[in-house]
């Protein structure tokens, strides 16, 4: 759904006034962000990741004041009961503001919050997308152990999982999500160094399996669904070196078991960062680190969107020690984020590439192809 460019330019400068940066990204000629933008230097008023510490939970599901951003991220692959195939994205974002003193009222907010929510219409071919944003103030969008929302979009933990509820104008999700995994913690022990300075990290932990059912809503036309989701949750400040010029992120579950995880994050010359990084989740809910020596992230086809941007949507993913040469193909071509922040997100399957044989399903994520 595309916006208009005037209210996209409004909603990315809106965005960056409200998050007060010192070091501000700029948007882009069409008034985007670009998401590794949002991620770079922060004030040194903010705390910095700079080393592991223990994760607890639920405390840790909850916002981390302190730190400059933080999101929960939801992507996964649902069937219909005629044979539909859907993807879906639910994400929020948490941007603290500067630490400037602020009236004490219930009027100050102390963040500013973004979520999106995406539906992939596989046979269809239609990419469905809507952006809310919020002040985090008088309760409008707010992350507890428990409940995570903005507006009335939310997600609520319960005791076997979580429940997603989210409605745009056109189409929604309503979702049950159990883990059949238990929680990953990235890196290590939680530790995600993305570059080589202090501060260059996250705290990152996964879900990297979710049994997921509900209903997905098209229009006026609702459809049962079940299938799988994957739950990824970071925070930091300063995540990204200054030479990234973006980042192409895999989360992939094969048939066997297996759930893979790697992210290529690309310097400013387009070669793979030292840092970049994966893990492989067993069906015994053990796991090992991957290292950038450890798998390849090759691009293959690329696709261009209406304004001329090439972005690649075949990959060869290979994990020479797992016994992994992967092809990775997006379900369809155009399913591309056109709102204040500019990234591609979408389904993809997931084939051997020697025998063509069907593997899995996933996701795809790629930051930095847009000019």
């Amino acid at each position: 759904m595309r916006r208009d460019l005037g209210l996209l330019l409004l909603l990315a400068l809106a965005l960056v006034a409200w998050l007060g940066w010192q070091a501000r990204p700029q948007p882009a000629a069409d008034g985007r962000l670009s998401a590794s933008g949002l991620l770079n230097d922060a004030p040194e008023s903010f705390r910095q990741v700079t080393g592991p510490r223990p994760l607890s939970f639920p405390a840790d599901h909850a916002a981390h004041p302190g730190y400059r951003n933080e999101w929960w991220y939801f992507t996964g692959n649902l069937d219909g009961p005629g044979g539909e195939r859907y993807g879906f994205q639910f994400t929020l974002f948490r941007f603290e503001l500067d630490h400037a003193p602020r009236p004490d009222s219930a009027w100050s907010a102390d963040a500013v919050w973004m979520a999106h929510l995406a539906l992939s219409d596989v046979e269809g071919r239609v990419f469905h997308q809507s952006e809310r944003f919020a002040r985090g103030a008088l309760g409008l969008a707010g992350a507890t152990g428990d409940r995570w929302w903005l507006q009335d979009w939310q997600v609520a933990r319960r005791s076997d999982g979580f429940a997603l509820t989210a409605h745009a104008e056109d189409f929604g999700l309503a979702l049950e999500l159990e883990p059949v995994r238990p929680i990953v913690r990235q890196g290590e022990a939680g530790y995600s160094r993305k570059g080589p300075e202090p501060g260059n990290a996250s705290h990152y932990y996964s879900i990297t399996r979710l049994a997921t059912s509900g209903r997905v809503r098209i229009g006026d036309r609702e459809r049962p669904v079940e299938g799988l989701a994957w739950l990824d949750r970071e925070w930091g400040s300063s995540q990204l070196a200054d030479n990234l010029d973006g980042w192409d992120w895999f989360s992939l579950q094969l048939d066997d078991g297996r759930d893979v995880m790697v992210y290529r994050l690309r310097t400013d010359d387009g070669e793979a960062s030292r840092f970049s990084a994966g893990k492989v989740v067993y069906p015994d809910g053990e796991s090992r680190t991957l290292g950038p020596a450890d798998f390849t992230a090759t691009p293959g086809r690329e696709w261009r969107d209406t304004e001329g941007n090439a972005w690649p949507v075949e990959w060869a993913v290979t994990v020479p020690s797992e016994d992994l040469s992967l092809e990775v193909e997006a379900r369809f071509d155009d399913q591309r984020w056109t709102g204040a922040v500019s990234y591609w997100e979408g389904a993809v399957g997931v084939r051997d590439a020697n025998s063509g044989e069907s593997l899995g399903r996933g996701y795809l994520e790629l930051s930095g192809y847009a000019e």
